[in-house]
């Protein structure tokens, strides 16, 4: 674990390389809303590792121990301070995967620096809120705000049917491992507020007919946080972004379906050749 000082922010970061040479560029992972970078190394890091990638995860600003972040931030302020580690780490330019929120950051990255970027994976990802996401982000910031507690085994159900697939649900052996990690993992405060906040803006999908980086844009089929159409209408809008709908899965497909995910990441990751031969950047330590 490490911490970089990006624009006057704290961001901790994990920055692994794999066994043998590392002569990639690096991959970047992108947590969504209120998620900690380690829940990468569950099942994507070892994956990118073991296909001879670096791979960097981060903490964002409103994620412990990162800054506690502040009110009224943006899409774009959290897309600055990616790009701020970046450069921090000289690993660009570099392959991005971001998920929900995280994706979100990416696509502001590739419009406002896409220097930084040579192919990135969006997740979960939307250009606007329709009526009943607008809804459910409304009504989940003013129970955040009313000072009620709720009991953690609410929480952890909610969570579970808010974000797993109906596939994972009824399976009576899976469920009761996730609601034991829900419960156990729960976690509130200022910073996840901040960052609950934040919606997309539904004029920048116009924007993103000037990404020229090469995107691939994954869906989950019984994602209720982010609906197959919000995803589709990203990837009709980023020219040439490649689409692929992943069945069985709910927001959280990265952990309900991580071998279908990974081929996805690692198949896009080999069309796209290296921007420049000196793109690895430095080299990375490993870390736990």
């Amino acid at each position: 674990m490490a911490v970089a000082t990006v624009g006057g922010r704290r961001l901790q970061y994990d920055d692994v390389a794999p066994d043998g040479p590392a002569d990639r560029e690096p991959v970047i992972l992108v947590m969504g809303a209120g998620g900690r970078g380690r829940a990468w190394h569950l099942h994507q890091v070892p994956a990118l590792l073991d296909a001879g990638w670096r791979v960097i995860t981060y903490n964002s600003r409103g994620v412990p121990p990162s800054d506690p972040g502040e009110a009224g931030m943006t899409a774009g302020d959290l897309a600055a301070d990616l790009a701020g580690l970046v450069e921090h780490l000289g690993a660009g330019p570099c392959r991005l995967v971001g998920t929900s929120l995280g994706a979100q950051v990416v696509q502001e990255l590739l419009v406002t620096r896409p220097e930084l970027a040579t192919a990135a994976v969006l997740m979960a990802t939307r250009g606007r809120d329709d009526q009943l996401r607008a809804a459910a982000a409304r009504a989940e910031l003013e129970l955040l705000d009313s000072g009620i507690a709720l009991p953690r085994r609410y929480h952890a159900a909610m969570q579970a049917i808010q974000n797993l697939s109906p596939h994972t649900l009824d399976d009576e052996t899976e469920i009761s491992d996730w609601l034991s990690v829900f419960e156990q993992s729960w976690a509130a405060g200022p910073g996840l507020r901040h960052q609950l906040a934040i919606t997309p803006d539904p004029a920048r999908l116009a924007d993103y007919a000037a990404i020229t980086t090469p995107c691939l844009v994954l869906g989950f089929a019984d994602d209720l946080v982010t609906p197959p159409h919000l995803v589709a209408e990203v990837a009709r809008a980023i020219p040439g972004a490649a689409h692929h709908l992943i069945p069985h899965a709910g927001h959280y497909g990265y952990l309900e379906r991580p071998e279908e995910v990974n081929r996805h990441i690692l198949d896009f990751f080999e069309t796209v050749p290296p921007r420049s031969p000196a793109a690895a950047g430095r080299p990375a330590l490993r870390t736990p």
